[in-house]
C-alpha cells in the first residue's frame, strides 16, 4: 500500500482515525499485517536457538575453531547489538515513523543474517552477530509500536500474545533444521551452519516484500500533523475491505480525538511522564519485564545443559527434546490471548504468572526427588510454560499500550533494554553456575528464585495493573499532542 506524502499542519485538528481503525472487523488484511510483520519473532526464535545448537560444530577445527569463551563473547556481541539497536531504532521510529524503521531494521537483518554465513574468524563473526542482535533489537521497537496502532481494540491482546508467541514457531524450526543441518553424513562441519544462517536472511527477503504492503500507522500521522495522509491511509484500508465479497457495511466510528501537532518528545519530558505522569506504570513494566525475562533466559538458556547434565542425554538429541516445550510456548499464546481481550488484563496477566509460579515450584521439587526422565521433564516444563509463555507475552503487550504514542517505540526499547540486560544477561549465567555445580538442590533454589520473582510480580499486577482490554490506546494513555481532557487514566 503507497500513500503519497501529506501536508503537516501545526493547527489543533479533530480526526476519528482511532476510532475508525478501531471499528474495523477482523480481516484478510489484518493477516496480512500478522505476517509481514509478525515474522520478527519467528527470526529471532531461529536465530537464537540455531546460534545454541551450533555453538559446538563452531569450535571443531574443521570449522572456525571459536573457545569456549569466544562463544561466549558472540552471545555477548548479539545482546549488546539488540540493546543499542532497540534503542537507538526506538528512538528513531518515534521521530520518523514505523514503516521506515520496520523497513530499515529488516534489511540490517537481511543483510547481516547472510553476512555471518560468510564469516571467516572470530572478530567478523562477532561483527556480524552485533549487526543482527542490532535489527532484531530495533524490530522490537518498531513492529510492537506499529501492531498495537493498527489491530483493532477489541483483539489487540490476542494478536499481539499471539505474534509474540511465534518466536516458539522460529526456535522449533530452528531447532529441526539444526538436527540436519549438523549431521556429518549430509554436510561438512563447516557448511551445515553456514547454510543456516543462509535460511534466515532468505527468510527476511520473501518478507520485505510483504511488508511494503503494510503502511505507515495512522496514529503516528495524525500525531505528526499529517492528519489528511493518516485519513487517506484508512480511507484506503476500509476500501480494501469492503472489497471482499462477503463484506457487511462498517459501523460508524465512535468518538474523535482533538490533536494540536507539536514537537518530537526530548528525553526530559520522556523521563518526566514515565516517572511522574505514569510512575506506577513504570514500575508495572519493570516488574513484567525483569520477571518473564529472568525466567525465560535463565530456563531457555540452559535446557539443553540440564537434559545433558542431569540425564545424560547427548547435544545432538536436545533438538528434539526442544520441540514439544516450544509446542507448547506457541500454544499458550494462541489458545489463552483471546481471554486476555474478554476476561481481562489484570486477572490474566496475574494468573498466568501465579500458575506458571506454582508449576515451577512444583517440577523443581520432584526434579529435587530424583523422579523425573528426560521426557517428563520435558513435559513439565512444557506445561510451566504453555502458561508462562502467554505471561511473558503479556509484559510486552502491556509496556506496548500503556503509554503515548509519541513514545511508545523509546519506551518499548528502553524496557525491552531492561529485560535483555538483566535477563539475557544474568540469568542464563546463574542458571549455568547452578548447573556447573552438579547439585539438583541449587538448581532447585534457582527455580524458587525463579517462582517467587514470579509471584513478586503478581502483587504488581494487582496494584498497578491497567484496565486495557478492549480499549483504544487513546482512552488508555492520550497522546502527548491531544487535548487535556482526552486521557481517562493518568496512574
Amino acid at each position: 500500500m503507497t500513500m503519497a506524502v501529506g501536508v503537516e499542519t501545526h493547527q489543533a485538528f479533530q480526526s476519528d482515525v482511532p476510532a475508525r481503525l478501531d471499528r474495523l472487523p477482523w480481516s484478510r488484511w489484518h493477516w496480512l499485517v500478522v505476517a509481514a510483520l509478525g515474522i520478527t519473532w519467528i527470526i529471532d526464535g531461529l536465530e537464537v536457538t540455531l546460534v545454541a545448537s551450533f555453538s559446538g560444530v563452531l569450535q571443531e577445527p574443521g570449522s572456525l575453531h571459536f573457545s569456549g569463551s569466544e562463544i561466549g563473547l558472540l552471545n555477548t556481541a548479539y545482546l549488546t547489538g539488540a540493546v543499542l539497536g532497540a534503542l537507538v531504532f526506538g528512538y528513531l521510529t518515534d521521530r520518523l515513523g514505523r514503516k521506515k524503521l520496520f523497513t530499515t531494521t529488516l534489511g540490517l537483518y537481511l543483510v547481516s543474517a547472510f553476512l555471518t554465513a560468510l564469516s571467516w574468524d572470530f572478530l567478523s563473526f562477532a561483527v556480524f552477530r552485533f549487526l543482527t542482535g542490532a535489527a532484531i533489537g530495533g524490530e522490537y521497537s518498531a513492529i510492537n509500536s506499529a501492531i498495537d496502532e493498527l489491530i483493532p481494540s477489541r483483539v489487540r491482546g490476542w494478536a499481539d500474545l499471539a505474534i509474540n508467541g511465534t518466536f516458539w514457531v522460529g526456535a522449533a524450526a530452528g531447532s529441526l533444521a539444526s538436527i540436519v543441518l549438523l549431521d556429518p553424513r549430509l554436510f561438512q562441519p563447516d557448511h551445515g551452519w553456514r547454510l543456516g544462517f543462509g535460511i534466515g536472511a532468505s527468510l527476511g527477503l520473501v518478507i520485505i516484500f510483504l511488508r511494503h504492503h503494510v503502511p505507515e500507522s495512522p496514529r503516528w500521522l495524525l500525531t505528526h500533523g499529517k492528519p489528511e495522509e493518516a485519513k487517506r491511509v484508512v480511507t484506503e484500508i476500509e476500501r480494501q475491505l469492503q472489497d471482499f465479497p462477503d463484506a457487511e457495511p462498517l459501523p460508524e466510528p465512535d468518538g474523535t480525538i482533538t490533536i494540536r501537532p507539536r514537537g518530537p518528545v526530548g528525553f526530559g519530558e520522556l523521563a518526566g511522564v514515565m516517572l511522574r505522569t505514569y510512575p506506577s506504570r513504570t514500575v508495572l513494566g519493570l516488574a513484567l519485564i525483569i520477571s518473564q525475562a529472568f525466567l525465560f533466559n535463565g530456563l531457555f538458556f540452559t535446557f539443553p545443559l540440564v537434559l545433558r547434565h542431569f540425564y545424560g542425554v547427548p547435544a545432538d538429541r536436545t533438538g528434539l527434546y526442544l520441540l514439544p516445550f516450544a509446542l507448547s510456548n506457541f500454544l499458550g499464546p494462541v489458545l489463552l490471548g483471546r481471554f486476555f481481550d474478554t476476561v481481562g488484563r489484570r486477572p490474566m496477566i496475574g494468573g498466568t504468572y501465579t500458575i506458571s509460579a506454582g508449576l515451577l515450584a512444583l517440577t523443581g521439587s520432584l526434579f529435587l526427588a530424583n523422579w523425573l526422565t528426560p521426557t517428563t521433564q520435558t513435559l513439565l516444563w512444557a506445561l510451566v510454560f504453555f502458561f508462562a509463555s502467554p505471561a511473558a507475552s503479556s509484559a510486552y503487550l502491556t509496556v506496548s499500550e500503556i503509554f503515548p504514542v509519541e513514545l511508545r517505540g523509546l519506551v518499548i526499547a528502553l524496557f525491552f533494554a531492561t529485560g535483555t540486560l538483566i535477563g539475557g544477561t544474568l540469568a542464563p549465567w546463574f542458571f549455568g553456575h547452578l548447573i556447573d555445580s552438579g547439585s539438583r538442590r541449587a538448581l532447585f533454589t534457582g527455580d524458587l528464585l525463579a517462582a517467587a520473582l514470579l509471584l513478586g510480580t503478581v502483587l504488581v499486577v494487582w496494584l498497578y495493573g491497567v484496565k486495557a482490554e478492549r480499549s483504544s490506546l487513546e482512552a488508555i494513555a492520550a497522546p502527548l499532542s491531544a487535548a487535556r481532557d482526552e486521557g481517562e487514566d493518568s496512574r
